[in-house]
């Protein structure tokens, strides 16, 4: 598959997504930012245990 014919295939998904609305029903704006700050507080816990000065 070359990138011509994904970024095609993409634009046209990202068209059919935005005719209705672009939300899915089953993708709750609560869980998603819950899940995504879990993740970043994560990402921060992990670096701040690497960059201990010593």
């Amino acid at each position: 598959m070359s990138f011509p014919s994904t970024a095609a295939q993409l634009v046209t998904l990202a068209a059919e997504g935005g005719e209705h609305g672009g939300n899915h029903q089953s993708l709750s704006p609560y869980l998603t930012g819950g899940a995504a700050l879990f993740i970043l507080l994560l990402l921060l816990w992990i670096t701040t245990r690497f960059n201990r000065d010593r």
